[in-house]
């Protein structure tokens, strides 16, 4: 008889850091770690993204991640991805000057296939991609448009 073992559906996620400084924070994340900082002209070190920046490339990461799992799922062979993204940022509230409710208001991801893939398809694996990927809904939940351009590899 086989085991009916069930994964976990719902996870702790954990980060821990040391901050020696106002802009400084070394995270500790499972057995890594890595420096958050600001630039040298907001009083940081530039040792680091700034928080806000790592925001944008967890939402690289993310696209990436995902984006190869769906593609597996949907039979669609991607190759490696390059992703770039710009981000339109209102920087009044890390400024104090006021509040901000939506303080990433849009985000232009740019994905290119590594494979030649067909733009049906693109377009399947981009719809799977915005169901799945947690940092697309969490931004897109907060407000923020996310407008994503998936391209196949040139021939």
């Amino acid at each position: 008889m086989g085991l009916n073992i069930r994964p976990k559906t719902t996870v702790k996620l954990k980060a821990e850091a040391n901050c020696p400084s106002h802009s400084l924070s070394e995270i500790s994340v499972r057995d890594l770690v890595f420096t958050i900082d600001e630039p040298i002209e907001r009083d940081g070190t530039n040792t680091g993204p700034t928080p806000t920046d790592t925001a944008v490339a967890a939402l690289i990461g993310c696209t990436n991640v995902i984006g190869h799992k769906c593609a597996a799922s949907l039979g669609i062979n991607i190759g490696h991805l390059n992703i770039s993204a710009v981000c339109d940022f209102d920087r009044r509230g890390v400024t104090l000057q006021e509040e901000v409710d939506v303080p990433f208001k849009k985000v232009i991801l740019k994905i290119e296939t590594g494979e030649t893939v067909s733009q049906s398809d693109l377009d399947r694996l981009s719809a799977e991609v915005a169901k799945f990927c947690p940092l697309a809904k969490l931004f897109r939940q907060a407000g923020t448009v996310i407008d994503e351009e998936w391209i196949s590899k040139s021939n």
